[in-house]
């Protein structure tokens, strides 16, 4: 479970958040939705302890993560998954180092076990380890760099997933292949999955529940559902 209680934090004299609170469980997938510049991002960063909130709590697992000691929060961190906007793969490391790259840091699996987990994930992203296990990123499409970057986020097996951007700069192909695979990961592994978007699209097929955020705070949270029946004008205007 991934929740945040009243949480605050400014930039100087900004206000980037201001009294977020959100919640997510196992098995749950929540969209946080907002136009460029409002905060979405900095949620995430949150989460990974990359950022301390001035007040409030950010809760993973029932733990508040920004309250604990450093070692404790690194566990904390090694029980997410992150897939970065840009995917974030190594430029100089193939495939199979990029999506063993967590297993080398953090595990102590041997050469042939680390092996048969990256095969497995990458098969699990529909694809084939024969063909793309020795590709440096520049060889590979945008799709095929978000899948080799979602497998390398789910290769230690986290039962929280953080996604940020996932479907920007795709094509809507390419994109409901990602929604498709976001939607099988919540599916078949039963993870806890954060995503930040704009995509009210991609949200409405991928999202269990959804919030909105605007100058700094939720203004709408409910299920996708809920948000395409408000009658809120922002909200209704934002969704378009």
């Amino acid at each position: 479970m991934v929740e945040l209680r009243d949480v605050w934090l400014s930039f100087g004299d900004h206000e980037v958040l201001r009294g977020v609170s959100l919640r997510v469980a196992r098995g749950g997938t929540l969209c946080i939705l907002g136009g460029s510049g409002v905060g979405k991002s900095t949620i995430l960063r949150l989460m990974l302890r990359l950022l301390l909130p001035d007040r409030g709590e950010v809760l993973i697992e029932g733990r508040d993560i920004s309250a604990v000691s450093r070692p404790e929060a690194l566990a904390l961190r090694e029980r997410m998954g992150m897939v970065f906007q840009g995917s974030a793969l190594f430029d100089s490391l193939n495939v199979f180092d990029n999506v063993a790259f967590p297993l080398y840091e953090h595990t102590r699996l041997g050469d042939g076990e680390v092996r048969d987990r990256v095969e497995e994930v990458l098969s699990f992203v529909d694809l084939d380890p024969t063909m793309v296990l020795p590709l440096l990123p520049s060889a590979l499409s945008g799709g095929m760099r978000k899948r080799v970057a979602i497998a390398r986020a789910i290769v230690h097996r986290p039962p929280i997933l953080l996604f940020d951007e996932p479907t920007s700069g795709l094509d809507p192909i390419t994109t409901r292949r990602i929604d498709e695979l976001i939607l099988k990961l919540r599916r078949e592994l039963h993870v806890c999955v954060v995503v930040v978007t704009h995509d009210v699209r991609s949200a409405a097929r991928i999202a269990t529940e959804t919030a909105l955020l605007k100058d700094g705070k939720i203004i709408f949270s409910g299920t996708p559902e809920e948000m395409h029946a408000t009658e809120d004008r922002y909200v209704r205007a934002f969704r378009g």
